[in-house]
């Protein structure tokens, strides 16, 4: 496989395969921030490099240093990488998360 920087910004738009929502990225949006799930296509992130493709459901929230993150769990290989909230993220969502705790469904 082919090293890729530690963080590559890419914007891009995409609809999201778990929902259908149409995102509008800014460079560093990861997940879709109408249902939280996200997609396992990235090695190091923005660089596009993992083979998986499969969708990564929203696990749980942990709070680190102030601030949101949220856990993410391929369903196709079982990668797990936590990424931050964004502020365009449903907060309802993320409070249902929290209240799940990362141990989730």
């Amino acid at each position: 496989m082919t090293e890729s920087k530690r963080f590559q910004r890419r914007i891009e738009q995409f609809d999201c395969e778990h929902c259908g929502a149409s995102v509008q990225g800014d460079g560093y949006t990861n997940h879709c921030p109408k249902c939280l799930w996200s997609k396992h296509v990235d090695v190091n992130p923005g660089d596009r490099l993992a083979e998986c493709k499969g969708l990564m459901e929203p696990m749980g929230v942990e709070s680190k240093a102030g601030a949101f993150v949220i856990l993410h769990r391929c369903q196709k290989c079982g990668f797990e990488r936590r990424n931050k909230r964004q502020e365009m993220d449903d907060f309802e969502v993320l409070l249902s998360l929290a209240a799940m705790g990362v141990k989730g469904h």
